[in-house]
């Protein structure tokens, strides 16, 4: 099911966060998804280097109590095969014209990386609804968001990469609309482990509540 644009970028701006979810076998992410929904989170970005990532976002928007994005899409059929899946936000770390067209096109929610003030715009130009600033550490952290914020007070911004519970909220002060983490929220290894506390427990700190 279609979820309308405003009500995709709305249900991100309550959640604050969006995991980014990046592992090397489609069990893995499948648990992870699992215990993240389990500790109370209903948004994930699986990204397209997940195995069979368009499988698994057909399984997941079954779920009418999730909203199942894809990230890191490489190219339009890419694109055009997760929205057929049923992905209901697309995510691509760069500006790409011809992803823009097939989401668009699709009536999907479209969030395009950019970092300097000539990527944002063109970003914008392409159709991007929300604009994923990537990487957002490197870049200069909430300082960088800041500054963006200045120049572009009314475009949705989504730091991603180096975000971790530690900095979030100053990213949010800064003016981001919501956050993307990966690898500090989804670790590979207390995953493989079967550690579904320790991952539970950076959920709950995300949620903002005490692990019960």
């Amino acid at each position: 099911m279609t979820v309308p644009v405003q009500a995709a970028i709305d249900r991100c701006i309550a959640a604050r966060v969006i995991p980014v979810i990046r592992t090397g076998s489609t069990k893995a992410a499948e648990t992870v998804v699992a215990w993240l929904k389990e500790a109370g989170i209903t948004i994930f970005e699986i990204t397209m280097t997940v195995p069979d990532a368009p499988a698994l976002i057909a399984d997941l928007a079954k779920d009418p109590d999730l909203l199942v994005g894809v990230g890191t899409v490489p190219d339009r059929r890419a694109a055009e095969a997760c929205i057929a899946a049923g992905t209901q936000f697309l995510v691509t770390p760069w500006v790409d014209p011809e992803i823009a067209a097939a989401a668009n096109q699709a009536n999907i929610t479209l969030m395009m990386g950019a970092m300097t003030p000539t990527e944002v715009r063109a970003a914008r130009a392409a159709g991007a609804d929300v604009v994923k600033v990537f990487p957002a550490a490197s870049a200069g952290g909430p300082a960088h968001i800041k500054a963006l914020r200045s120049v572009f007070p009314g475009v949705p911004f989504c730091p991603t990469g180096g975000v971790d519970p530690m900095n979030m909220q100053s990213y949010l002060d800064a003016g981001a609309a919501f956050v993307g983490i990966g690898g500090a929220l989804v670790e590979e290894k207390r995953i493989l482990a079967g550690d579904k506390a320790a991952i539970q427990d950076v959920a709950y700190r995300l949620l903002g509540r005490a692990n019960v």
